[in-house]
């Protein structure tokens, strides 16, 4: 099999059911922002072995918010996206790494080692794709579910970056103010 098709060579792209879209719709940019950040994670999976099982599993949920978000129809493809049980599973392992961490009273400058960085990056590309969702679900429905679930991703992407600094035993930067 080819990877190269020549289809989109027009600047257009196939959603599911073969509609063919613009590459620079809102529906495009919101999948595409998804697989940054899906890429993003790949990439902090590889630069820390913290909670290696559960990030395995937000890159699966990342691509089922994909292919979601890739067809205008997703119950005609049974396509499942994200529940209330995907997002309980980010609340608890978030409360279970703040039992470890120290309070939280000022911002955090990202940063502290690679990994940690990369968790912050992975939390701006989420708010990113948060952002363009609920753009899209003013123009088209969209499971309320999937903003809910990036909403909580971003937070956990932030407690992982802190969880992770506190493993490899680097201090925090504070932001101070002027």
């Amino acid at each position: 099999m080819k990877i190269y098709t020549k289809t989109g060579d027009q600047g257009q792209t196939s959603l599911l059911g073969g509609e063919r879209l613009s590459k620079d719709e809102l529906r495009i940019e919101c999948y595409g922002t998804v697989d940054e950040l899906n890429s993003h994670l790949g990439k902090l999976s590889t630069l820390t072995d913290h909670r290696a099982e559960l990030l395995h599993g937000i890159q699966n949920r990342l691509f089922d918010i994909g292919s979601v978000l890739a067809c205008k129809d997703p119950k005609a493809w049974n396509l499942q996206g994200v529940n209330a049980d995907d997002i309980s599973a980010l609340e608890t392992d978030m409360d279970r790494m703040n039992e470890e961490l120290p309070a939280l009273t000022n911002f955090v400058i990202p940063g502290g080692d690679e990994a940690a960085a990369e968790a912050h990056i992975a939390r701006c590309v989420c708010r990113r794709a948060e952002r363009r969702i609920v753009s899209l679900s003013a123009e088209e429905e969209v499971a309320g579910e999937i903003v809910q679930y990036l909403n909580r991703l971003s937070d956990w992407c932030f407690v992982f970056s802190r969880y992770i600094m506190l493993q490899a035993n680097v201090t925090e930067r504070i932001w101070k103010s002027r």
